[in-house]
């Protein structure tokens, strides 16, 4: 366990009815069954804009990048965009699944998703929204609302591109990744699919604080967190990372001092550089050491 306050200036499976019913209390636990979820998420976002924030950035090395359908719900179909390594479209390469923030799939995540393939994984952004993505506050709030409506399609959308990269294309390891809304939904996963994850990313997402339910959670987790969040209080951050720890559980914290909601992501005004540089350092660093070492 570490947790870790940085100041913002340095760079650097479970039964399908039992799971569907674990998975209406974890939305309850850590807010994402609540109303009040989109309100605190517009209030955080007020005046923000889905532009490219310096996140949003192509990698050094040449990928490959193409849209996939990965799955069906309900015979409609789950429509997401993968990225991989130039010359590696038949490796089994380590994958990871990236979770759109609260503006949805858009451009900006698919250059993340060629951005951290860059680094030799194969990448699957996710779909959440249905191939909807907001253009405004209000918008993002409506789209939190219908995912928050029906949580057991997020967890078996999730499985399907656990699936996706295990089952189609080999990966030996499955990491997951997600910023806002979506790293909320990435500390879901962790605690919904212990067995099929190994390494979970969560930029300022809503957190479980339950006990039972966190001590579910198998794989390493990295938190990024910022001082200044109004969105997700420090309080209960502490809460998750301590949890975590006394369950013996491999959980590193860190919160960033002078930094607000959304400071990392790739979509929107919010965007700090120095927390932001750094947290994607510790970031690639993270998944090499779980997904590649």
């Amino acid at each position: 366990m570490k947790f870790t306050a940085i100041p913002s200036t340095v760079s650097a499976s479970l039964p399908s009815a039992l799971l569907a019913a674990v998975l209406v209390f974890a939305f309850a636990a850590c807010g994402g069954g609540q109303s009040g979820e989109a309100d605190t998420m517009a209030e955080a976002h007020e005046n923000d804009t889905p532009e490219p924030s310096g996140m949003a950035t192509e990698p050094a090395a040449p990928v490959n990048g193409e849209n996939v359908t990965y799955g069906t719900i309900d015979g409609e179909q789950l429509n997401g965009y993968t990225a991989y390594p130039v010359g590696a479209s038949t490796e089994a390469l380590p994958g990871v699944i990236m979770i759109h923030e609260w503006w949805g799939l858009n451009d900006n995540i698919r250059t993340m998703a060629r951005r951290l393939a860059g680094e030799g994984y194969r990448v699957l952004a996710v779909d959440l929204y249905g191939g909807r993505v907001a253009e405004t506050p209000e918008a993002a709030s409506e789209l939190i609302s219908m995912v928050s409506d029906n949580p057991t399609q997020a967890v078996t959308n999730l499985r399907s591109a656990v699936a996706f990269l295990r089952e189609t294309h080999g990966a030996p390891r499955v990491g997951v990744i997600g910023w806002c809304f979506g790293g909320g939904q990435a500390a879901n996963a962790a605690a919904e699919l212990p067995t099929v994850l190994d390494a979970t990313v969560i930029y300022y997402g809503f957190l479980p604080t339950d006990r039972e339910r966190l001590a579910n959670i198998d794989d390493p987790v990295l938190g990024l967190f910022g001082a200044e969040d109004s969105a997700i209080p420090v309080e209960g951050v502490r809460t998750f990372e301590q949890t975590l720890s006394s369950l013996g559980k491999d959980v590193e914290v860190v919160i960033y001092d002078g930094a607000g909601h959304a400071f990392a992501n790739p979509s929107g005004t919010n965007y700090q550089a120095d927390a932001a540089t750094d947290s994607w350092v510790r970031t690639v660093a993270f998944f090499a050491e779980h997904l590649q070492g």
